[in-house]
């Protein structure tokens, strides 16, 4: 597996930029930069690609209904030029909460979205004249719909690659037999090794059964926090307001699809406990909701404990089929305190993982 990280303003953005080039030589090799509703990832990914050599960036993710997937494309464009060919475009559909409440866009068809977007993406990076007729984007735009004016266009740079990889997010099963047939790499949250079979073995066959075969093999991205040491269980009670949050606040209700991280959890064989967590947070009793969190859910999802164990816990991952560890490492924690501490701890877990 190769050891990839999530953008963590530890001691503020500038410093920890400076500080990824420590981590690229302990043997990190991808860094993804989120974007929700806070700074632009694409700066940070441009200022992170003048201040790297080696390290592979990522979007982590851009959201779909944020851009046009025209801009999307030329976005990927860019950034794969500025870095040398180091880029991989990861987007995701996000949640309405965040795409109506923030962007003001409805929140509708994101599995036909993505396809859509990755369709149109390509044919970009082809340098081909963007003509494109589908279900939720038509380019040019059709006459009736503006002033009939629009061209059929080529991008007028010249891409460094014309494959730029594509990761994209997702969780229920149609988006992951999409993204299997599709994308470049696949991003599931709350990654539980030993339960994912029962959940997207299935979508993940079908995708792969209609999969270019000139694509690689589906990348798949698993992400952990990270403590090793002999004395560290409890840091994994800091992941539970995190999980609280996504599995009881993020929808208004039960109804279905309305909280797609509920949701995941009630596949996981937590459904009983995802309701009791849900109500308590949208009662507005947090603490109460962190407190419900189950332990097994916060263990399998961490990386936390011996060395020894942390190294069965990566053999059972790789079992599971993950080829890309996103670890954070948990900076509350002794052995992670400071920058030397939480470098040490790349080079461990990268030693651990090969």
């Amino acid at each position: 597996m190769r050891i990839g990280m999530s953008l963590n303003y530890a001691g503020g953005f500038a410093e920890t930029v400076e500080e990824l080039a420590d981590y690229e030589k302990a043997g990190l090799e991808i860094v993804f930069v989120p974007e929700a509703y806070s700074f632009d990832a694409v700066s940070q990914l441009g200022f992170i690609a003048a201040k790297t050599e080696r390290l592979q960036i990522a979007s982590g993710i851009f959201q779909l209904y944020s851009r046009t997937p025209a801009l999307t494309a030329m976005t990927a464009a860019g950034l794969d030029y500025v870095s040398g060919g180091r880029f991989t475009l990861g987007i995701g559909a996000s949640g309405p909460q965040v795409i109506e409440g923030w962007h003001g866009v409805p929140y509708d068809a994101p599995i036909g979205r993505t396809r859509e977007i990755i369709e149109i993406c390509r044919m970009v990076w082809r340098r081909e004249r963007l003509e494109y007729s589908g279900k939720h984007y038509t380019l040019p735009l059709p006459a009736g719909q503006g002033t009939g004016l629009g061209k059929p266009l080529k991008l007028i740079n010249h891409p460094v690659r014309e494959r730029i990889p594509i990761f994209v997010a997702g969780m229920g099963p149609k988006n992951v037999a999409m993204i299997a047939e599709l994308a470049e790499g696949w991003e599931p949250i709350f990654f539980f090794p030993e339960r994912a079979a029962a959940v997207w073995d299935e979508p993940l066959a079908i995708g792969r059964a209609r999969r270019d075969p000139a694509l690689p093999p589906l990348d798949v991205v698993a992400q952990a926090g990270l403590a090793i040491g002999e004395d560290v269980g409890g840091y994994l009670n800091l992941a539970r307001p995190m999980l609280a949050l996504y599995i009881g606040g993020m929808g208004p209700h039960r109804d279905k699809g309305s909280n797609f991280y509920y949701e995941l959890a009630v596949r996981y064989g937590f459904g009983e406990q995802a309701a009791k967590i849900q109500d308590a947070y949208l009662g507005g009793r947090k603490d109460e909701a962190a407190a419900l969190v189950p332990a097994e859910l916060l263990a399998r999802t961490s990386l936390v404990g011996p060395e020894g164990y942390v190294a069965e816990r990566l053999a059972v991952l790789e079992e599971a089929g993950v080829t890309t560890l996103n670890v954070t490492p948990i900076a509350a924690s002794p052995i992670a305190a400071s920058h030397a501490d939480r470098v040490a701890l790349i080079e461990k877990v990268r030693d651990l993982a090969t």
